[in-house]
């Protein structure tokens, strides 16, 4: 990373980041969006190199630049496209504020507007399906109730789960009330790899497709906490030693949850619409330190 430097005033810099897709994007960034200087005490100004940059210098986490949004599917009524991870879907007050949205970037970009169906986790990439008139979005809503369209999920997990199992254990929302929640899943691969942990010598994981019968909130996150196999790079539902040590080891901190296909009737034609989105290199990058072929989901 660049070090800072003044000019009129505002302080700048040139930084890297790494979206969703894979896009390695060079940004200048200023002060104005979101970046500010510390004050801090340098003990021995004529060596103001040896204080490291990120000492100096924070960021709001929720800045975010949005690439083109890669779209799935579209036709006069329906738009999906494959969210990246780290976009928010809209403001919401449990998820916190954002400069950047899944529906406002949309509308940008087909010039349009959009209503979103469903929503995924600001870290859950995958596919996410709006309609694009009020009178679809209502039938869209309503068969999303009856339970009448089928979300397939990829994760991976600590440890080696059940070859297949259905998850029945009830969630808590945020108002405290006690829900239903099921969630199948099957394993699809497992793997284990040379990375001591804890007092074992090696660690394991697994590959699985999850398929919630039910939508609660952070309801795939929870279930996989409640049967010891979190998925790798939650943090508020997974195991924080194995994210660090991923982070320390690969560099790696990334949430490996994947919306992969969402199955449904089109609310005019009645047709049978599946929609398949690919994993994103980060996806891609974990899977292949665990030895998984993910060439379906690419």
């Amino acid at each position: 990373m660049k070090k800072p430097e003044v000019e009129d005033g505002r302080w700048k810099f040139l930084c890297t980041w790494q979206l969703g897709a894979g896009n390695l994007l060079s940004l200048l960034a200023f002060s104005g969006l979101g970046l500010r200087r510390q004050r801090r005490r340098n003990p021995n100004p004529e060596k103001s190199s040896d204080i490291p940059l990120n000492q100096g210098y924070r960021s709001v986490k929720n800045l975010y630049f949005c690439p083109m949004l890669e779209i799935l599917y579209r036709d006069e009524h329906l738009i999906a496209i494959n969210k990246p991870s780290g976009l928010l879907v809209h403001k919401s007050f449990y998820s916190g504020e954002a400069d950047t949205y899944a529906i406002q970037e949309l509308r940008k970009q087909i010039g349009q507007k959009v209503y979103p169906v469903h929503r995924l986790d600001r870290k859950t990439s995958g596919v996410l399906l709006f309609t694009l008139d009020k009178d679809t979005l209502r039938v869209m809503s309503d068969r999303f109730a009856a339970k009448e369209v089928e979300k397939k999920y990829l994760a991976i997990l600590r440890g080696w789960a059940k070859e297949e199992e259905t998850i029945d254990y009830d969630l808590v929302n945020e108002n405290e009330v006690r829900q239903n929640a099921v969630t199948y899943y099957r394993r699809l691969q497992t793997s284990e790899i040379d990375l001591p942990f804890l007092k074992h010598q090696t660690s394991r994981y697994c590959l699985v497709e999850a398929i919630p019968e039910t939508g609660r909130f952070h309801q795939l996150r929870k279930h996989f906490k409640h049967i010891l196999h979190p998925i790798l790079g939650c943090r508020k539902h997974g195991c924080n030693k194995q994210n660090k040590l991923w982070l320390e080891t690969f560099g790696i901190n990334k949430m490996t949850l994947h919306a992969h296909q969402l199955i449904f009737n089109h609310p005019v034609s009645n047709e049978r619409i599946t929609v398949n989105a690919t994993i994103d290199e980060e996806f891609r990058r974990v899977g292949d330190i665990l030895n998984f072929d993910l060439s379906t989901y690419s």
